[in-house]
C-alpha cells in the first residue's frame, strides 16, 4: 500500500496510508490529514487514486504545491518522488517494494544517505552558517489572503453607523 511520510523535521515519521479515492490535506482540523503548519494553507491539495497512480491536485493554495521542487496544480507523484506543500515537505512510498526487499528475520539494513534525505541530523557548522536543505527559498515571503468578507463588513457598519447619525440629527432638528 502506498503511503505519504513526512521528511519535515519536527514532524519527520508521521504517515499517511492511502485507502481511499479522494484524501484531503491541510492545516484545519476538517481535512483528512491535518498538517498544523503556517506554511499549508487550509485545505492545501487532495489526493486521487486512480488505478495504480497518486495523482496530486491544488486546492489553490496560497504558498504552493511541488513535486520535485515544480510547482503543480495537478500531477502524478511517483514513488519516491518529493511533494512539499508550503515548507513541508513528503514523500511517497510504496509499501510492496520495502517490504520484498527485507528478509523477515534480517535487522534493517541502514538507508543510504540520498534516501533520507530531510531527516538527518543538522552539524553545528550547519546551524553557525545557516545552510539550509536543498528547495527551501529562505527569501520568499508567504502571503495571507486577504479577508474581503471582513472588509465589507466594516464598511457596511460604518455606512449604517452614519445613516443612523443622520436620521438622530434631522429628528432633533425636526423636535426643536
Amino acid at each position: 500500500m502506498a503511503k505519504l511520510v513526512i521528511l519535515t523535521q519536527g514532524m519527520t515519521g508521521r504517515t499517511l496510508d492511502l485507502k481511499v479515492d479522494k484524501t484531503t490535506i491541510g492545516r484545519v482540523e476538517d481535512n483528512m490529514f491535518q498538517i498544523a503548519e503556517p506554511s499549508v494553507s487550509s485545505h492545501h491539495c487532495e489526493v486521487l487514486l486512480r488505478g495504480s497512480e497518486v495523482v496530486i491536485k491544488d486546492l489553490n493554495s496560497t504558498n504552493g504545491t511541488f513535486i520535485d521542487d515544480e510547482k503543480i496544480t495537478e500531477s502524478v507523484l511517483k514513488p519516491g518522488h518529493t511533494l512539499r506543500l508550503g515548507q513541508i515537505e513528503l514523500r511517497l512510498e510504496d509499501g510492496t517494494a520495502a517490504a520484498a526487499s527485507a528478509p523477515a528475520t534480517a535487522a534493517p539494513a541502514k538507508k543510504p544517505e540520498s534516501a533520507t534525505r530531510g531527516t538527518r541530523g543538522v552539524s553545528l557548522t550547519e546551524l553557525e552558517t545557516g545552510a539550509r536543505p536543498p528547495g527551501f527559498d529562505t527569501a520568499a515571503v508567504f502571503t495571507k489572503k486577504r479577508n474581503k468578507v471582513g472588509t465589507y463588513f466594516w464598511i457596511g457598519a460604518v455606512v449604517i453607523g452614519l445613516l443612523i447619525i443622520g436620521l438622530l440629527i434631522y429628528a432633533l432638528s425636526l423636535a426643536k
